[in-house]
């Protein structure tokens, strides 16, 4: 009964998971900014990429 009680006074091990909660909380976060930033990138490349052609191809 001692050890059962020792146990769950003991938190050493919640603090290492809480640090680890948070970490993940921020990768899953920063993952989906990126995502989304990516896109929009990827958008913007398109409409500038074909704004070049359409120049290149009136210049020449």
């Amino acid at each position: 009964m001692k050890f059962i009680k020792k146990f769950f006074r003991n938190e050493e091990g919640a603090t290492a998971i809480e640090y680890g909660l948070i970490a993940a909380l921020i990768a899953v976060a920063a993952i989906t900014a990126m995502n989304g930033l990516g896109n929009q990138l990827q958008s913007t490349f398109n409409v500038t990429s074909g704004q070049m052609s359409t120049a290149n191809a009136k210049a020449a």
